[in-house]
């Protein structure tokens, strides 16, 4: 038993607990009911669950949401167009996101595996520092897959967008041409 000032009452039935409680005019909580025997408080406990609510939300508001983003190659991927995802995988991991990256075998192409976890480990390799392979190169049916995270600090923050400044009074163009 636990007073609201936080001092110790020490052991006692939960009858003479809760009379306790009701004298002072608060609530008798039980906060660690697995422990023998169970801890209880004497408290608002409008108000501490109230507050309890409030850090939660204060500590849901600061929480990063980490996004996972895919990006689809194909065993015959064409020089330019592997450049183009590599540049869209760079933007999504310094964005803060993890990158899902697949490589989708067609028909007879699935014979040719090692082509496709070419193409997975040469897209970690050019990315070099600032990837961390989660996940390497594995066969799931007709597709390869390899997951890629952001390094902690390789990821910028973004800044917050300023709110914009009100524009000069504009001069009407008739007022210039005078004369």
């Amino acid at each position: 038993m636990i007073d609201e000032d936080g001092s110790q009452l020490g052991i006692m039935p939960p009858g003479q607990a809760l009379m306790l409680a009701e004298e002072k005019g608060l609530d008798l909580v039980e906060i660690a009911a697995t422990a023998t025997p169970p801890v209880c408080r004497i408290m608002n406990s409008g108000k501490f669950f109230y507050q309890q609510g409030k850090r939660e939300a204060e500590a849901r508001k600061h929480q990063r949401h980490i996004k996972i983003k895919e990006v689809k190659f194909r065993p015959k991927v064409d020089e330019h167009d592997f450049a183009f995802k590599r540049r869209n995988v760079e933007r999504f991991l310094l964005d803060g996101n993890k990158v899902k990256t697949l490589v989708i075998f067609r028909g007879r192409e699935i014979v040719h595996s090692e082509i496709g976890r070419e193409i997975l480990n040469r897209l970690a390799l050019e990315l070099g520092d600032a990837v961390l392979v989660e996940s390497p190169p594995r066969q799931e049916g007709n597709t390869m897959v390899q997951i890629l995270a952001p390094k902690k600090e390789a990821v910028p923050v973004k800044p917050k967008p300023k709110a914009k400044k009100p524009a000069a009074e504009a001069v009407p163009r008739a007022a210039e041409k005078t004369g």
